[in-house]
């Protein structure tokens, strides 16, 4: 007769309850499963205003583009308080004389706060971690406006210290304070209306300059053209806002001259993002 052994029976029987890997996988996800590869929650339109910010201060072009500015802002208020006469030395003086500086720089500013992706080679990158470009865009331009505003208040700052250390007067009234913050900022939307459009720093930068330029001089120089210059010239639709002596035509020029000079290109530009290839 064969006799069963049971030792192996008794050996299992006493033996600890077995570790089942499934139970493990359940409760602590490995690298590379599916619990781990859940997507980042996507960023706010803050934090991407916030990245467009850093962006623009961290190449060498933004940074000395951004003292340039603040300098000569500077620079030519310090000029008019050295040198100007005793009734010179107003706020309105100041004010007025850092604007024609301000309205040739700050587009150069929002031009390259529009192209950086497309100048840099960083769309590949940008892109990816915001697919959706439209946020993107709309952070530039956000992002640019505010930087325009650090401006525009260095320029108020510094007319308002050396009208007080020269013992000139504080008074506003000769010039609109909203007029001048809503043309500066204007001028700001242009430039990256203009860096959106043609997505390349140079030729932004010639079309925002020059063909404002160019259109002003025709209009000097052909009655025919002055009739519609009233309506596309953006530096005359923009001439009231500084005086604060807008009617009723003059927001009807200034609409017409912005939605030529600021929507129509940023709506085409923001087409040209949304669309076009990213290598």
């Amino acid at each position: 007769m064969t006799t069963v052994s049971t030792t192996g029976l008794s050996d299992r029987s006493t033996a600890g309850p077995t570790t089942d890997d499934s139970t493990e996988t359940a409760s602590s996800p490995r690298p590379g499963s599916r619990r781990s590869l859940d997507p980042a929650p996507a960023a706010s339109l803050a934090q991407l205003v916030r990245i467009e910010l850093r962006k623009a201060v961290d190449t060498r072009a933004g940074r000395w583009l951004l003292i340039v500015l603040c300098g000569v802002v500077v620079l030519a208020c310090g000029a008019l308080a050295i040198w100007g006469g005793e009734g010179e030395r107003t706020v309105t003086s100041y004010l007025g004389l850092s604007v024609l500086p301000m309205a040739i720089l700050l587009p150069v500013l929002g031009i390259m706060s529009a192209t950086q992706e497309w100048s840099q080679r960083t769309g590949l990158t940008t892109f990816t971690l915001e697919p959706r470009r439209g946020r993107v865009v709309t952070a530039k331009v956000v992002a640019a406006a505010l930087l325009g505003l650090i401006v525009i208040g260095v320029a108020f700052a510094t007319s308002t210290l050396l009208a007080l250390a020269t013992g000139g007067e504080l008074d506003f009234g000769a010039i609109s304070v909203p007029g001048v913050i809503l043309m500066l900022t204007i001028f700001v939307l242009q430039g990256v209306a203009f860096g959106l459009a043609l997505l390349n720093t140079p030729l932004a930068i010639v079309g925002a300059l020059v063909l404002p330029t160019v259109w002003t001089i025709l209009a000097s120089a052909f009655p025919t053209v002055a009739k519609v210059a009233v309506w596309l010239d953006l530096n005359q639709v923009t001439g009231p806002l500084v005086d604060g002596k807008m009617n009723g035509a003059d927001w009807a020029h200034l609409a017409t001259g912005v939605g030529f000079w600021v929507v129509l290109p940023l709506a085409i530009g923001t087409w040209r993002v949304l669309t076009r290839e990213v290598k």
